[in-house]
C-alpha cells in the first residue's frame, strides 16, 4: 500500500524511520508492504533522503488513487481536521494519535470513517 505522512517533524520523521527500518515486519503484519509515497510538509527538505517525497498541497495526496493510507502527524486541530476529513472523504485510511483533533471533533471523524 502506498502511504502519505502529513507533517514531518519529530513524530512524522519517526513514523517514516520506523516504517523504513521495520519494513519486513510491517509487511508481514499488514499483509502487504507499506511504502511512503508522499510527505506533506510546509518546507522542502533539501539534502534529506526523503526530499523527493515532499509535496506542499494536500490535493496531490487526495487525488492519487494509489495512496490508500494517510498518517496525520501534524498535531493541533487546524489544518489537521480539514486534511483528515478530506482524506476520509477521498476514501483513504487514516491513522492519527492527535489527541487535540480527536477531542475537538466529538466523533464526527469517527462516524465519517465508519461510513467510508
Amino acid at each position: 500500500m502506498k502511504a502519505a505522512i502529513m507533517g514531518f517533524g519529530t513524530v512524522g520523521s519517526g513514523v517514516y524511520e520506523v516504517l523504513d527500518r521495520n519494513r519486513e515486519t510491517v509487511r508481514k503484519k499488514a499483509g502487504e508492504p507499506i511504502e511512503i509515497k508522499y510527505i506533506l510538509n510546509r518546507r522542502d527538505l533539501p539534502g534529506s533522503p526523503v526530499e523527493d517525497l515532499v509535496v506542499h498541497e494536500i490535493g496531490t495526496i487526495l487525488e492519487d488513487p494509489e495512496t490508500g493510507l494517510v498518517v496525520e502527524t501534524m498535531g493541533g486541530v487546524r489544518p489537521a481536521y480539514d486534511f483528515v476529513k478530506a482524506s476520509l472523504l477521498a476514501g483513504k485510511h487514516v491513522v492519527t494519535a492527535n489527541k487535540d483533533l480527536i477531542a475537538s471533533d466529538h466523533g464526527h471523524l469517527l462516524d465519517l470513517a465508519k461510513q467510508k
